[in-house]
């Protein structure tokens, strides 16, 4: 039985460095996309996307418990993000219906889309709101489900 002495050989060891760069490179790459999420873009510029809201309802009390009034609660968001940095708020208007608003945000078209088997259909309002009706699929009438809708 020969017993074989382990060397690394000059490409084994590039290999492993190139492998110990590459994933070092995505972790930071990870890490700052994590940071800029939180912090407001210098601009809102057009054909970006200016704002992102995952609209759940508090996890506990479900989305139709989504108050009458204009909130900014985090519970009631999945995520949300508005291109400025100021606060996203939504109120359930009517049963299956919720307004939502990204503060300060100069965006004039929205895209909405139920969330699971359902769609959604949004209306632009007077002073930056957003108006989503959610239906089940192959339903005309609205429903209390949650919702995802974009800025562009």
């Amino acid at each position: 039985m020969t017993i074989r002495k382990r060397t690394f050989t000059p490409g084994t060891a590039i290999a492993l460095l190139a492998l110990f760069f590459a994933l070092g490179g995505s972790a930071f790459a990870v890490g700052e996309r994590v940071q800029s999420a939180s912090v407001a873009q210098q601009r809102c510029s057009n054909g970006a996307v200016r704002g992102i809201a995952y609209v759940t309802g508090n996890p506990t009390m479900g989305i139709a418990n989504v108050g009458g009034t204009f909130t900014s609660a985090g519970v009631v968001f999945g995520r949300k993000f508005n291109c400025n940095g100021k606060a996203i708020q939504v109120r359930r208007a009517s049963l299956g219906v919720f307004e939502i608003r990204f503060v300060g945000n100069p965006a004039s078209s929205a895209v909405a889309s139920g969330v699971g088997n359902a769609y959604a259909v949004v209306d632009p309002l007077p002073g930056g709101i957003f108006r989503v009706a959610v239906h089940p699929a192959g339903r005309d009438d609205p429903a209390d489900q949650p919702f995802v809708i974009v800025l562009v």
